[in-house]
């Protein structure tokens, strides 16, 4: 008859005991290092919009200076009151 060793017992019953642990905190770990990256991802989208939103208040405040309105308006072909429009085509180039 084989005489239980419960040495080797206690080690399986430990080395089963540490396997569970660190399945348990496989999960979360995989979770925190996507969490991670995302966040990264959105922290860089965060930063291109804010770039974003500074231009285009830059614009805003160049667009309510008079000046530029009208510089603006003349590249869109407006003129003012009292004034004549003129198009030249077919003019060589270079």
């Amino acid at each position: 008859m084989h005489r239980v060793r419960w040495d080797r017992v206690g080690r399986v019953a430990l080395l089963c005991v540490l396997l569970g642990i660190v399945a348990l905190y496989v999960g979360p770990a995989r979770s925190y290092w996507t969490a991670l990256g995302e966040s990264k991802t959105k922290n860089a989208e965060v930063q291109r919009l804010q770039l974003e939103h500074d231009r285009l208040q830059a614009r805003k405040r160049a667009l309510s200076q008079p000046d530029t309105l009208e510089r603006e308006a003349r590249k869109l072909g407006y003129v003012l009151p009292g004034e004549k429009a003129y198009v030249i085509e077919d003019l060589p180039s270079g």
